[in-house]
């Protein structure tokens, strides 16, 4: 990321402090939401939102809100993220990749009955551009929203931008009805007063609308009855419950009171029993080590071979022990299901192992480990994994000592780049492998490891072509080249693509996860 929010990892920072923040509920949504009522739907997670504003959502939970209530020019299909679909609008580019044009189909309408037109369009991706402080502000960055005609709206890039269609699929970029957020508030220049409105009501065109929204406990959702799209509400009402505590989602699910939970981990998914299902699926998150390539921070164990010794040594099937249902290996820093991730991950070759800590001169000296430790990732609990691997690499002739801190003291040593040997997570913005190539020398993540571009030049140039391609042919062989490269020479060690795990009643279906907005509501209905 490229704004206040400026990583992923910073926004997945504060996802975990508000998750930590939240309550552990387990009320029946107001004596009106279990799921004995017929035309609600229940929903139990652990809250990250921060406002029911899409200009200014960027986590999980609002996320997943906003995409009940507002919808993007395009759109993915179920958990497929791999090829966006028009959504509001088809598209047509240039061969270059820097001019777009989206055509609205249909006579699509908003909540109030009133027409999608393309003035609504431009004044919602201007009013994100206009409020530099919003943290879906860096995803429109370079670019010019303008107005063809009434259903035209033109989009151009400074640079080629294949994947701008992936970036106009987030929630955060939902459309709102100008006239009504305007008459609330709403601007382009920066000065928008709008968020305090759509905090109490919505002005979207999805299939539901905002009834209430309790940051600290719940969120209640209203069928929207002038909704003409292909995408129905299943429910008349909606309760999306703030239920920190895995343990009392799982109660809740099997008492009845709720017929969704979100945030189960393998243990407890592994024997549901009858009347209840799950759906587990690797999650977009990698978790990684870090060894940092700087003198400055690292000394003399600032030695790339050290990475490669490392990702030698390790027993990835026992990794994954700790890690549940859904979870895999992570290949490279592109994880399965985007474009450019390799098919298979590392197999561990001590030998391998050894030769590298030969090539690099390390003596035996202690690498300590520094990671959050009260900030699970998809289920994964960061010190039994550093405790594993800890012992996997004493048994390969490397010592390491553990250096645990909490999630907000160790984030400043993370992106400030002063962690000698980190164990961190990474999650994507939108679904498009670009979100990884950060990973490259002299970019985001890679500096945060010490490692400039002139560390290693080929990478960087690599990373650069994958950015700048404007031939989808090209630019998929890009990916594969970046991250076959960075397993053989980056600083970086992938582990694990963490599982989510999502359970419900027998007698819903479709709720599945989807890496952008966790679960779209809209695709949940009855079973049957």
């Amino acid at each position: 990321m490229v704004s206040p929010r400026s990583t992923s990892f910073i926004a997945l920072g504060a996802v975990a402090l508000l998750a930590l923040a939240g309550c552990s509920g387990g009320n029946s949504a107001n004596d009106g939401g279990g799921s004995n009522g017929g035309d609600s739907l229940v929903i139990d997670t652990a809250f990250s939102i921060e406002t029911g504003d899409p200009g200014h959502t960027y986590d999980p939970t609002g996320n997943m809100i906003a995409k009940a209530l507002y919808e993007t020019l395009v759109d993915f299909e179920g958990s497929d993220v791999s090829t966006p679909v028009p959504g509001l609008a088809s598209w047509e580019q240039n061969d270059a990749a820097t001019e777009f044009t989206f055509t609205l189909e249909g006579d699509r309408v908003f909540s109030d009955g009133s027409p999608i037109e393309a003035k609504d369009v431009v004044f919602t991706l201007q009013r994100i551009q206009g409020m530099t402080d919003a943290k879906p502000n860096f995803l429109l960055g370079g670019l010019t929203v303008s107005e063809v005609d009434e259903k035209t709206i033109s989009i151009t890039s400074e640079t080629p931008l294949l994947q701008l269609p992936a970036i106009l699929a987030n929630p955060a970029l939902g459309i709102v009805n100008s006239d009504v957020v305007i008459e609330n508030g709403g601007t382009v220049d920066g000065a928008d007063s709008a968020q305090k409105y759509l905090d109490g009501a919505s002005a979207g065109s999805g299939p539901y609308v905002l009834d209430s929204l309790d940051l600290t406990s719940q969120v209640v959702l209203t069928k929207n009855e002038e909704y003409n799209g292909d995408e129905e509400a299943g429910y008349d009402r909606v309760v999306v419950r703030n239920v920190s505590e895995s343990a009392t989602q799982l109660a809740n699910l099997k008492g009845g009171d709720s017929m969704v939970a979100m945030d189960l981990n393998g243990d407890q998914v592994a024997g549901l029993g009858d009347g209840l299902q799950v759906e587990s699926v690797p999650s977009g998150q990698t978790i990684f080590l870090l060894l940092n390539q700087s003198e400055a921070v690292a000394g003399e164990l600032a030695n790339v071979k050290i990475a490669e010794a490392i990702r030698y040594a390790l027993d990835y099937d026992a990794l994954l022990e700790l890690a549940g249902a859904g979870a895999v290996q992570a290949t490279g820093v592109i994880p399965p299901g985007f474009e450019g991730a390799l098919e298979g991950g590392v197999e561990q070759d001590l030998d391998k192992a050894e030769a590298a800590l030969a090539e690099a001169g390390y003596a035996g000296q202690t690498l300590t480990l520094q990671f959050p430790n009260d900030y699970p990732v998809g289920g994964v609990e960061f010190t039994p994994l550093a405790e594993r691997i800890q012992a996997q690499l004493a048994d390969a002739g490397i010592t390491v000592e553990l250096a645990p801190q909490p999630f907000a003291t160790e984030l400043d040593a993370y992106v400030n780049g002063t962690e000698g040997f980190g164990l961190w997570f990474w999650g994507p913005d939108y679904a498009d492998s670009a979100n990884f190539l950060p990973f490259g020398p002299g970019l985001k993540v890679g500096l945060r490891a010490g490692w400039t571009a002139e560390a290693n030049p080929e990478i960087a140039g690599i990373a650069a072509g994958a950015a700048s391609a404007s031939d989808a042919g090209t630019r998929s062989e890009a990916f594969t080249a970046f991250a076959e490269a960075m397993q053989e020479e980056g600083p970086f060690v992938p582990l694990i693509v963490p599982g989510r795990n999502i359970a419900t009643a027998d007698a819903v279906t479709g709720a599945v996860y989807n890496s952008v907005w966790e679960m779209d509501i809209a695709e949940i209905n009855p079973a049957g």
